[in-house]
């Protein structure tokens, strides 16, 4: 399974709701909704600022992650932007590739 960061900013009637039903319940319809696309969350942070809310999911790829953010963002309730997070073992695998890969990469005028 993959992992994302999700980054989310409540607007309009989101806060409004957010102010109602509290973190615990956003929290809760988080992992309802990641579970139904057969995932979890890892972990849930509110934090100050320009982003309400930091959330670390697993989801079994990226249309799964795409269905996800074009649901949420759908809603106008709230902003949220994926990035998709790599451990350092595969990032070991990608320096590996990108060592063979520079033999046949030509930059572009080159």
């Amino acid at each position: 399974m993959a992992k994302y960061l999700i980054r989310a900013s409540y607007v309009g009637e989101g806060v409004v709701g957010l102010l109602k039903e509290g973190g615990t319940s956003r929290r809760k319809a988080v992992e309802k909704a990641a579970e139904a696309l057969g995932g979890r969350v890892e972990s849930m942070y509110y934090a100050f600022g320009e982003t309400d809310a930091f959330v670390v999911v697993e989801l079994p790829g990226n249309v799964s992650a795409a269905a996800a953010s074009l649901v949420a963002n759908a809603t106008g309730t709230v902003n949220a932007s994926y990035t998709v997070l790599i451990t350092p073992e595969e990032l070991d695998e990608a320096a590996e590739q990108g060592r063979r890969l520079t033999a046949a990469y030509r930059a572009p005028g080159q």
